[in-house]
């Protein structure tokens, strides 16, 4: 049994503020994940993290709004699926649609917010249940190999990892997610404007609204782009700190 001393500790290990990173660790950080986004062969590697959080953005959303999720897939070319039972038309498929493409920026906005309040832990710890709750509705063997992997190097950093690998690790995904958001949006488009998917989600959208699918890649965009721009200021608090500015 876990005594209460131990339950005390670990929660307090959970919910306690770290110190405020060194400002030279948020600029490294940010670079390394720039490159990471901008540099073909990392973001190959890298883009099965956004593929992870798109599907598991429509997966939420349908799941929100009463609709039946049947299941995920997650692919080694990084493209993905996820399944869900319900009406084909009205504000529940078009929540879902929607969710995709935003949800690597959100989940890299919440991931700030929780760094700006330097709860790394908790940031680690919540990954780490988010990606054990998608792994039941996983439906391949490459995607449940995805999670597994992703999900055990999230675990590992968080438990055995020294707090200044743990800073590290943290600020470098969470930049990772803000800027990876917007790359997918504009790959999107130049797909959709050489008829290579016809059946994108904003293609989708356009047909279940009024709006033109160039209208959703450009919500798409601006989303992911002012959630680029809130959390590169919850990220860079440390920065105007030391240069004794506040936001």
């Amino acid at each position: 049994m876990v005594s209460i001393d131990g339950l005390g500790d670990l929660w307090d290990r959970l919910f306690s503020a770290q110190p405020d990173p060194p400002p030279l660790l948020v600029l490294i950080t940010a670079l390394v994940a720039l490159v990471v986004v901008a540099a073909r062969l990392p973001w190959r590697i890298a883009r099965n993290a956004v593929t992870i959080a798109h599907e598991g953005g429509h997966a939420l959303a349908a799941l929100l709004t009463g609709r039946r999720l049947h299941g995920i897939r997650l692919h080694s070319d990084t493209s993905g699926l996820t399944l869900s039972a319900g009406r084909p038309t009205g504000p529940g498929m078009i929540l879902t649609l929607l969710a995709g493409y935003v949800a690597p920026s959100l989940v890299g906005l919440a991931g700030a917010w929780l760094l700006g309040g330097n709860r790394i832990t908790l940031l680690l710890w919540v990954a780490v249940a988010l990606l054990l709750a998608m792994l039941v509705m996983i439906r391949n063997v490459y995607g449940v190999l995805s999670l597994l992997v992703t999900g055990g190097v999230v675990l590992a950093v968080s438990w055995y990892a020294s707090p200044q690998t743990q800073a590290a690790f943290a600020w470098t995904s969470v930049w990772f997610l803000l800027l990876a958001g917007v790359r997918p949006v504009v790959e999107l488009q130049r797909l959709r404007s050489r008829g290579r998917m016809p059946e994108s989600d904003a293609d989708q959208l356009a047909r279940l609204t009024p709006f033109p699918a160039l209208f959703w890649v450009a919500v798409f965009g601006l989303v992911n782009l002012a959630a680029l721009a809130v959390g590169a200021m919850l990220l860079a608090g440390p920065i105007l700190a030391d240069a004794g500015l506040t936001l």
